[in-house]
């Protein structure tokens, strides 16, 4: 396509369709076959491939997207008409009222800074440009009617034209001062009267987008948008979506209230909406790092139990020891394979983990690490969280009920961590028994009837309450009732008992990081993994491994849940069938971190293990039962013979 001078916005409507018939015949025909003409239907054009075609029309959509856009919407028109002439001799080809162009930015030039800032970044200076921000949607309004456009008649030429309503004005519309027909000779009429029956109404909506607390330094504020949806845009997105939205920024009224002074609040106008979800946990891994994986293993393939040590020593390095804790952690971050059986039913994937322990004993330290690990992760206290904080809440904007999301919702694909977990309100932990269970949300509240997702990872600390008593069942000890304390796949307790050798250790290795000279940049997997490459390992086994059980495996898993079964020492709530999903999680966790595609006894035993270090009478894991003072062993492997023996 030619280079063309024209600045009407209408005189490139055929080169538009032109262009449209040239690269998306496809779309134009799937359209075409569509059998509902009412409906309205979108158009996707790559921005990139536009400017590669025709640069200068690429330059007009972006600094003047308002009518040019609309323009793009009548060419869309003209093509499928042209494309429903060539295919009338097919059955099922209906002619279409409304067709929409959306812009996809993805590859092109408008992905830098200027043109795609964070939501806290955008200013007046981004008005009435082609606009993209990304963000979380935080808050999804209910579907109206809105009137979209109107026609009036000049009665001086007689000749029609349309008006739209204006979002500053409260999408009020507003009537020329003079005729806008024929620019070249105006006739200057400035009476007009109203088409009958020429109203189109569109559907319309209102959501509100947040920008992600990961790309924000510490103590900044989230900043949020609201983003106006209009058909075949409005309920494609719900909260707590990840969403990349293109479209025209302006301004609108804000609600009058009673002494509060009456601003413009910047809106965007949205002409394209993509969600991100299935993108969430994308990472960049380049194929040399992957290599370094698999010679890391191949290094460790006579001494498996020792690279896998030597990867969990890279978890919160400050903390010395703990290795039940570690090891927790990372089986609780990969998680186990999702299962869906023929009827449906979902048996979650996520694993959940909480940390019971005296003050002092690292808990916090853990959960801000674990946040560092995941790419998607949302941090919150119990004490300063509600259950609307948590999982969803209805609020009344304008007059209007809105769902906004809470944490949970808002790390759905990821890890949320509640700190200070016996802070919250006994209704509070009520809420979330079902999204730790069924990953879901059903929500009912001011007439908003709806399921929202929660597919995250919760990872929890508390403090006992008082002084811990071994002797008690931990519901006693933590005032956590039995029902919430079955959903987390692991329970480990701390408690800070003298042990004077202990003591030693630990107070030697805290002296001995305050060295300044102590920095150790070596990048030998085999001796140091530092948080960027422990970060991406843990990423890549989740996403590359679906491991499956074993005979052996399910022989070993199989026996040990019957065993516990008969017994009555343990908690009724930590011997159900959820300590058998734990379990097989847990093994298809340590599988993966051991870098296979097969659960073998060895990963059995280890989940085994886990589960019994969350009963502090057990003495399979530790002979004190305290995960605290559980410490890395130097030939893990060795040690591992010998049991077996």
């Amino acid at each position: 396509m030619e280079v063309q001078l024209q600045s009407d916005p209408w005189e490139w409507e055929k080169p538009m369709a032109t262009y449209l018939l040239r690269y998306h015949s496809d779309q134009l025909r799937s359209i075409a076959s569509s059998p509902d003409p009412n409906l309205h239907y979108p158009l996707f054009i790559d921005f990139a491939e536009l400017m590669e075609e025709d640069p200068h029309l690429a330059r007009l959509i972006f600094s003047q997207p308002t009518p040019y856009l609309q323009a793009f919407d009548n060419a869309a028109l003209l093509s499928h008409r042209i494309v429903v002439r060539d295919l009338e001799q097919e059955k099922n080809v209906v002619e279409k009222n409304f067709i929409h162009v959306r812009i996809n930015i993805s590859g092109s030039p408008l992905e830098c800074s200027e043109t795609f800032p964070t939501i806290g970044r955008v200013r007046v200076q981004h008005r009435g440009i082609l606009l993209t921000v990304k963000g979380t949607v935080i808050r999804s309004g209910a579907i109206k009617m809105h009137e979209g456009e109107r026609k009036y008649m000049c009665n001086k030429c007689k000749k029609s034209f349309t008006v739209y309503p204006e979002v500053e004005a409260r999408n009020s519309i507003s009537l020329p001062s003079i005729c806008p027909m024929q620019k070249l000779k105006p006739c200057g009429g400035t009476n007009f009267q109203y088409v009958e029956n020429t109203i189109v109404c569109h559907d319309y909506q209102e959501i509100k987008i947040q920008e992600s607390t990961q790309v924000l330094g510490v103590g900044a504020i989230p900043r949020s948008i609201l983003v106006i949806l209009h058909d075949d845009l409005v309920d494609v997105v719900k909260a707590g979506d990840d969403v990349i939205v293109t479209g025209l920024l302006t301004a609108k009224w804000s609600p009058e209230l009673k002494d509060v002074r009456c601003d413009l609040d910047p809106v965007l106008i949205a002409n394209n909406v993509r969600r991100t979800n299935q993108l969430k946990s994308e990472m960049d891994i380049s194929d040399d790092l992957v290599t370094k994986f698999k010679q890391f293993w191949d290094h460790f393939k006579d001494a498996p139990l020792k690279g896998r040590n030597a990867i969990l020593r890279g978890i919160c390095p400050q903390v010395f020891g703990l290795f039940t804790v570690k090891l927790a952690v990372a089986l609780t971050l990969i998680g186990g394979v999702q299962h869906v059986d023929a009827s449906g039913t979902r048996v979650r994937g996520e694993s959940h983990l909480l940390l019971v322990g005296d003050p002092g004993t690292g808990k916090s330290q853990f959960l801000k690490f674990a946040a560092k690990l995941s790419n998607r992760s949302v941090i919150t206290t119990g004490l300063g969280s509600t259950s609307a904080g948590l999982t969803v809440t209805a609020v009344k904007d304008g007059g209007e009920w809105m769902l906004e999301a809470g944490a949970l919702v808002l790390a759905d694909g990821g890890l949320c961590c509640i700190d200070e977990f016996d802070s919250m309100r006994e209704h509070d932990r009520a809420t979330i028994h079902e999204a730790m269970e069924q990953q879901t949300i059903s929500v009912a509240k001011a007439g908003l009837v709806t399921t929202l997702s929660t597919r995250t990872t919760v990872f929890g600390a508390t403090n006992p309450k008082g002084q811990y008593d071994p002797d008690q069942p931990l519901s006693v000890n933590t005032t956590l009732s039995g029902p919430l304390l079955s959903r987390f796949d692991i329970v480990l307790v701390l408690l800070d008992t003298k042990n004077p050798e202990w003591d030693v250790v630990v107070s030697s290795h805290i002296l001995s990081e305050a060295e300044p000279d102590r920095a150790n940049n070596d990048e030998d997997l085999a001796k140091v993994w530092p948080l960027s490459t422990l970060k991406r390992y843990l990423h890549y086994v989740k996403e590359t491994f679906k491991p499956v059980l074993t005979r052996e495996a399910e022989r070993v898993i199989s026996s040990y849940y019957q065993l516990q079964r008969k017994s009555a020492t343990h908690n009724a709530a930590r011997t159900t069938v959820r300590m058998l999903e734990s379990l097989i999680r847990l093994a298809q966790a340590h599988a993966r971190l051991m870098f296979r595609n097969e659960v073998t006894r060895l990963d059995a035993i280890t989940a085994i293990l886990c589960v019994e270090s969350s009963m502090t009478t057990s003495a399979i894991v530790d002979c004190i039962g305290n995960a605290l003072h559980s410490n890395f062993t130097e030939n893990p492997d060795q040690e591992c013979i010998l049991a077996r023996c």
